[in-house]
């Protein structure tokens, strides 16, 4: 039972308040460790965070996006037995518009394209040759098809032996596709077709999220994420393409790059099957805090020398993995595999029923082989011109594990946003708001009018945010006064919690 007390008004007697109950605390998270990069990387990414004054995570994430595609599934991160990871992996990085990701995205890409155009100059003559040597194939065989047919019975056999061997060669006959390392948003047939015509790699870079929008069904009318599954998984993947025989990709290597605005992430956990097939888990999340509005206006900008030596780092890299057939095996040392288990254990007490990483159990399973592909990165980049001959030593894994770490702390972040009640972000805005202002007493149309118009467009805007609040006890409404006329009835008056301006 509760003790009245007097009113804010001093006017009759209220109920005392019982204590609130908080909403999920949000959550601590932490900046980009960009020392756990190799010191060329570290440099660009602290360089280009610094030019664009953006967080560097954002840099940070897509260093090890652009060294997957570099890498473009030539690298096998080998652990123990039949355990293998694949050195491709999803990223994507939550900013809001305004945050210069087009920047980032065109300084930390710029050598791939470049890596991309001299392979396209290094084939061209093959190309050419193999084009030519089709089109004359195809010649003779028409031309062989033709005698063939028109012979006398007795060359018939004969000729149409030689026909059916010219055609043969023709079906054989393979022109080279043009390489391309790094893709936009594509449906996923056209990403089949670029992984058929790649050699099993791929990667898709881009500002913008539009990628989700083509996964949910943007062109198709339902969901299709079968190639991307299997990209990340490096499992075997079947392309039918229209007049040509199916071709079998026996290890594909997608790698995306994305930065999205916050609210996709949020929209992504809504597409069918996203979860249940395991879409979501594969993706390394990151949603840093914001720097406009207190961005230095003169930064210091990216040294030549270190935009030379990372051009020079990531595009050799690139150019050197581009001849690999069969991937080169990165092994661990004994001392990194050791890193690597004590970090699996960590993973295996904390994801079973009651604990801290349970909510989020699907994603969490698959950190410890994302730890791995992130070590495999870190050793390539380290040694660009030599890291197949040598192990991946403890001090990458080590490294790898803290950026295991952070990933880790921003997916629980984004798991909790994708399952959170709409309201509850706004409940937290406007709560901030109150304390903020010390507004003890307040009526819903004076604190509509204090709050920025992009979040809260219409004062009916404000109605499941204060419902929430007073659900949870951080406010109440007074009762109404009586009325005395007929006009416009007064906007509603709400109390604070004494614990608001008390700086709880």
């Amino acid at each position: 039972m509760t003790v009245p007390e007097p009113s804010a008004e001093g006017a009759g007697l209220r109920p005392v308040w019982d204590e609130p109950v908080p909403f999920t605390p949000r959550r601590d998270l932490p900046a980009f460790p960009v020392d756990a990069l190799p010191g060329w990387l570290a440099e660009m990414v602290a360089a280009v965070a610094e030019e664009t004054q953006t967080p560097a995570d954002l840099a940070g994430c897509l260093a090890l996006a652009v060294i997957a595609t570099a890498a473009g599934g030539r690298a096998v991160v080998c652990i123990r037995g039949r355990w293998r990871e694949p050195v491709n992996l999803f990223i994507a990085v939550a900013l809001d518009p305004g945050n210069r990701k087009s920047a980032v995205f065109a300084v930390m890409t710029e050598p791939l394209l470049k890596a991309e155009q001299v392979l396209v100059e290094q084939s061209a003559s093959a190309r050419a040759e193999a084009e030519t040597t089709a089109r004359l194939a195809k010649a003779a065989a028409d031309k062989a098809a033709a005698k063939a047919a028109g012979a006398e019975p007795g060359l018939r056999e004969q000729l149409t032996t030689e026909a059916i061997a010219l055609a043969q060669a023709v079906e054989e006959a393979k022109v080279p596709s043009k390489p391309q390392l790094v893709a936009d948003d594509v449906t996923p047939e056209n990403l089949a077709t670029l992984l058929a015509e790649q050699e099993g790699r791929i990667s898709v870079l881009s500002p913008e999220g539009g990628i989700f929008d083509i996964i949910a069904g943007r062109y198709s009318g339902a969901p299709n994420m079968e190639i991307f599954l299997k990209g990340h998984a490096g499992d075997m993947v079947r392309v039918n393409r229209q007049g040509r025989e199916a071709q079998h990709i026996e290890r594909p290597a997608v790698t995306m790059g994305l930065a999205v605005q916050p609210e996709v992430l949020e929209h992504i956990g809504q597409i069918k099957g996203a979860d249940g097939r395991g879409l979501l888990a594969r993706f390394l999340y990151a949603q840093p805090e914001s720097l406009v509005g207190r961005r230095n206006l003169t930064p210091q900008l990216i040294a030549d020398q270190v935009a030379d030596t990372y051009a020079q780092h990531l595009g050799g890299l690139a150019l050197a993995m581009a001849g690999w057939t069969d991937p080169a095996l990165l092994t661990l040392t004994p001392e990194a595999d050791e890193v690597l288990l004590e970090y699996q254990r960590g993973t295996e007490a904390r994801i079973g029923k009651g604990g801290p990483l349970a909510p989020i159990v699907k994603w969490a399973s698959k950190r410890d082989g994302a730890v791995a592909r992130i070590a495999g990165l870190l050793h390539l980049a380290t040694h660009p011109e030599s890291s197949w001959q040598h192990p991946i030593d403890a001090k990458a894994m080590a490294h790898a594990v803290r950026l295991g770490d952070y990933f880790t702390a921003h997916a629980q972040h984004v798991f909790d946003a994708m399952g959170a009640d709409p309201a509850q972000d706004a409940a937290h805005r406007v709560l901030g708001h109150i304390k903020d202002a010390r507004l003890a007493v307040f009526t819903k149309r004076d604190l509509f009018r204090q709050l920025p118009r992009g979040e809260f467009p219409a004062i009916a805007d404000l109605d499941p945010v204060l419902g929430l609040l007073e659900d949870h006890g951080w406010v109440r409404q007074q009762p109404a006064p009586p009325r005395t006329g007929r006009g416009r009835p007064p906007s509603p008056r709400y109390e604070a919690h004494p614990m608001v301006n008390a700086g709880l």
